[in-house]
């Protein structure tokens, strides 16, 4: 595809991590929800467990070869993590988290009252050496926090030798792991790997959320909780809402026992994995010598490191002007590192819209560049 031409337009953002309206199931959703009222209407818009529906529980935990009553249904996977987090850190206490992180989890740990220790990633993932290094010097953390397949917001995975090492890590320091895999699912190429919950016989608390592969607007996240944890989290639940949403985990309950997850996911593929490519091809054409960036397998994002001296939120101004947003590096940070990286989302804009947008971006990385030079 020839360059593209800037010009005046509708902003483009790559910014948020949230899918095009056309990718979402909106008939088959709709049917399902009619569905789940005419098959139990009675329970869904009553009062429900805060646990969560239980035939989704249900369905959930033989997913993943866990008892229903190991896991609780949250509003969106980041409630899930928040439980967790305000159990753990009422009295404080260390957590280990990847760098750059999720930035609504830093947060979340910051709230909780964590004491948080970044370990960087490389390109295969977690540097879990350095992570055995800091339990040898410190002792193991109340918790490591980790995205290991197309982390947020690098797209990075962490690669199967590292996860064999990790889950040794789990089994010889009682090392407690929030696995978070919202993106695992949403594969373009290559094999799957093992989940770190798989690999340690369910030792580790594992998350995801059906945002990323049926529609976010639902707000339905899990978690399945090692047994000793479930009963504070489902008390906080409690706490927190007089009643989980049923009606919604229903319709969502409906649409999977009909059969259309596997179906709707592999379509969710195609249209993100050819955003991807359309992402990696105008990258590569646009941008000058000195920039690099991640090439995920799956997921949402990429990361960009802008070359030498080309600070993201100098950028990110001009870039705005511009018509084309990002978010700046230093946002998954818990110190302000990240300053000349950048997270590009591609799920949202079209095609056409990633090849323009990257070229308004490669416009002003390129002048950018020739001053810091």
């Amino acid at each position: 595809m020839p360059a593209a031409t800037l010009r005046p337009m509708t902003m483009i953002s790559f910014a948020r991590g949230i899918p095009s309206p056309d990718i979402l199931p909106v008939d088959l959703f709709g049917e399902a929800a009619r569905a789940a009222v005419e098959r139990d209407g009675r329970a869904i818009l009553n009062y429900g467990a805060a646990a969560g529906y239980l035939p989704l529980r249900e369905w959930i935990a033989a997913r993943h070869g866990a008892d229903p009553a190991q896991v609780v249904v949250t509003s969106g996977s980041l409630q899930g993590f928040d439980f967790v987090v305000r159990h753990l850190f009422a009295s404080g206490g260390r957590a280990v988290i990847e760098a750059p992180s999720y930035d609504r989890t830093l947060k979340a740990l910051k709230r909780a009252g964590a004491e948080i220790e970044a370990i960087a990633l490389a390109e295969d993932g977690l540097d879990v050496e350095a992570l055995a290094e800091s339990i040898e010097r410190h002792g193991s953390p109340k918790l490591l926090y980790i995205i290991p397949t197309f982390q947020n917001p690098s797209g990075r995975t962490l690669s199967l030798e590292n996860r064999l090492r990790l889950a040794e890590l789990v089994a010889e320091h009682d090392l407690l792991v929030f696995e978070d895999d919202p993106y695992g699912l949403v594969r373009f190429e290559g094999e799957p790997l093992p989940s770190l919950y798989e690999l340690t016989g369910g030792r580790v608390i594992f998350s995801s959320s059906f945002s990323k592969t049926i529609a976010p607007g639902i707000r339905v996240g899990y978690v399945v909780l090692p047994e000793p944890l479930f009963k504070p989290v489902e008390t906080l639940a409690t706490d927190t809402y007089v009643s989980a949403p049923i009606f919604v985990q229903g319709a969502l309950y409906e649409f999977v026992r009909q059969g259309h997850f596997e179906p709707n996911l592999a379509r969710t593929r195609a249209a993100l994995g050819a955003r991807r490519d359309a992402m990696l091809e105008a990258l590569e054409r646009e941008l000058p010598a000195g920039a690099s960036w991640s090439r995920p397998q799956g997921g949402y994002f990429l990361w960009l490191d802008l070359p030498p001296g080309v600070r993201a939120d100098d950028l990110l101004a001009r870039a705005t002007e511009r018509g084309v947003t990002f978010v700046k590096g230093s946002d998954f940070y818990p110190d302000g590192r990240g300053e000349e990286s950048a997270r590009l989302a591609f799920s949202f804009p079209s095609v056409d819209e990633i090849h323009e947008g990257v070229g308004r971006l490669a416009a002003l990385v390129r002048e950018a560049a020739a001053v810091a030079a």
